[in-house]
């Protein structure tokens, strides 16, 4: 695979890493032992979760993945010829060195032109919503994991790779012990969930005030949070309409009525207007949410409504929430998306580019993105391919 060289630093803001048979438990503790597990089912390998076999992931050791870009066509230009899922994806490769490790990822990188990226976990999605009535064993999970990956993806590898630890908001105390941790070992980011948090006392979002003393170590660290799309629960709900109990799973055939409902984007819709009518940014105005594979669609249609809502009652906020919104958030939209509308929504500086390399869905190429630019002003592709992301971690332009 080969890019050409554009010519300045390419800052690829979605990249994923596969995670180890071991990742969630080399560094469990031992209490906690059996919690999570493998097991065979005719002949496949599946993740089981405090006794329950997953289907989330089809294969959850990774030794076997989807080809990388497989649904680019998908996405980009539909499926007229009705094709099922299986048909789109294809059949799967053995997992690369690249996928598993940071060294060979890094000469993978120099292959695609890119130099620098945010390496984001793929199995972990899984954790938080599987373990939202236990918040202390998810919390566990979740160091062992970060602990996993401290070691197998360092947070900053070489100035170049920045792996993102996770963050589960339920416990307050845990979740600031656990970002203690993270900025000992260097991280610059953090990865968050868009969905509520699952404390001892049920579901509440984590933009209200009793979530305000980890807040306020998030914004004196000055460390950047990224909320990536993962498995939020917003299942159960269209699992309410559909009249099933049927676990999300990331490549199953879709329903009609529950992929309508996945497309509007409910769940990072209201995480953002959580944060923004909670008053999180007007608590904390230094916080910098990164949205990362979370689409853009709907951003002009959640600013109209914040918009109306701030016009009926103006004294419930500090400010306009579309001032807010372009202020605190940067925005990557989805490689099928025409960024151009959104670069004349927020400005070209709140604008990212990520790949989602290697997963199926995202860019087999990624640094083709740059096409999808065309029409821009140079300075303006520069931003989005490298620049603000470069900016938003302070690394400086090493390439």
């Amino acid at each position: 695979m080969s890019s050409p060289n554009l010519g300045f630093p390419v800052f690829d803001a979605d990249n994923h890493l596969y995670e180890t048979r071991d990742a969630l438990t080399r560094y469990l503790p031992d209490r906690y032992k059996g919690a999570i597990d493998f097991v065979d089912v005719h002949g496949r390998t599946k993740i089981v979760v405090r006794g329950h076999i997953s289907d989330y992931i089809p294969n959850p050791t990774f030794d076997r993945v989807g080809r990388p870009g497989a649904q680019e066509e998908y996405f980009k230009l539909g499926n007229p010829d009705g094709k099922s899922s299986r048909e789109i994806i294809g059949r799967g490769i053995d997992c690369p060195p690249a996928f598993r490790s940071a060294e060979p990822r890094l000469a993978l990188m120099d292959e695609q032109g890119v130099q620098h990226t945010v390496m984001l976990p793929t199995l972990a999605s899984l954790v938080e919503e599987r373990m939202r009535d236990d918040p202390e064993l998810c919390a566990a999970v979740i160091h062992a994991l970060n602990r996993w990956m401290a070691e197998e993806w360092p947070f900053t590898y070489q100035n170049r790779i920045f792996s993102t630890p996770v963050i589960t908001p339920g416990l307050v105390e845990k979740a600031i012990e656990e970002l203690e941790w993270v900025l000992a070992q260097g991280a610059r980011i953090i990865l968050m969930r868009p969905a509520p948090a699952w404390g001892f006392r049920g579901p509440r979002s984590f933009a209200l005030p009793e979530y305000d003393q980890y807040w306020a170590r998030v914004q004196e660290s000055g460390i950047l949070v990224v909320i990536h799309a993962s498995d939020t629960g917003y299942g159960r709900y269209s699992n309410e309409w559909e009249g099933s109990q049927q676990e999300t799973r990331a490549f199953a055939e879709p329903k009609p009525f529950s992929q309508i409902v996945h497309n509007d984007s409910r769940d990072i819709q209201d995480a953002v207007s959580s944060i923004i009518a909670h008053g999180l940014l007007t608590r904390f105005p230094d916080l910098r949410f990164a949205l990362i594979e979370n689409g853009a669609g709907w951003v002009p249609g959640l600013l109209n409504r914040m918009e109306h809502t701030y016009d009926q009652m103006p004294q419930m906020f500090a400010e306009r929430p579309s001032a807010t919104f372009k202020r605190s958030f940067w925005m990557h939209p989805f490689h099928e998306e025409d960024p151009r509308q959104l670069v004349a929504l927020l400005g070209a500086d709140h604008v990212i580019f990520g790949s989602d390399f290697p997963h199926v869905e995202g860019l087999a190429d990624p640094v083709s993105y740059v096409k999808e630019l065309q029409g821009l002003p140079d300075e303006d592709v520069r931003r989005i391919m490298g620049g603000n992301m470069i900016g938003l971690l302070g690394i400086g332009a090493t390439v």
